[in-house]
């Protein structure tokens, strides 16, 4: 997570000489160097999500809505993220936005579980349930933060606002 941080690149080799583990034992533990990369990029986003969660008041949409948005940005904005996308585009857009891998289905559980958390407290009825939505969410989000630069929508996090608030159903402002 360090080594994420501070906007360098996760070498395997590198990791399991610091670790003083082999190789091997870091495949055994993650299976490939996109699953490791993919927990590390989910865990950091988990914490930053939780700690936006934990400091936005309100309730309903619009707490769910600035919860959101606040997540957004500062994706949007964070250095490593940053860095990792620069040094392999690639890599990076498939191991953040991929189905199958762990980022998109860690996010997808975690935005599923704040709108049920809102659900639960009475404050909010969804237009479709949960886990749906959290789906359409973390996927306009994707395309906004870091894919559709042919669009010409990636980090227009003002329209992501826009949108993100009529699929919750939530004033704009």
């Amino acid at each position: 997570m360090g080594l994420y941080l501070r906007g360098r690149r996760l070498d395997v080799q590198a990791l399991a000489a610091d670790l003083g583990v082999g190789r091997t034992t870091i495949y055994r533990w993650f299976g490939t160097r996109d699953q490791l990369v993919g927990e590390v990029v989910a865990r950091a986003a988990e914490q930053l999500l939780a700690g936006i969660e934990q400091s936005t008041e309100g309730s309903g949409a619009g707490r769910l809505l600035e919860v959101f948005d606040r997540f957004n940005r500062a994706l949007a904005d964070a250095p490593a993220l940053r860095a990792f996308l620069e040094q392999e585009r690639d890599v990076a857009l498939r191991i953040i936005t991929s189905s199958e891998g762990v980022v998109t289905p860690r996010m997808v559980g975690r935005i599923g579980a704040i709108i049920q958390g809102e659900v639960e407290r009475g404050g909010y009825a969804p237009p479709v349930d949960a886990e749906t939505l959290a789906l359409a969410i973390v996927r306009l989000a994707e395309a906004f933060i870091f894919n559709d630069v042919r669009a010409g929508i990636r980090g227009d996090v003002d329209r992501l606002r826009a949108i993100e608030a009529a699929l919750l159903r939530a004033p704009s402002n």
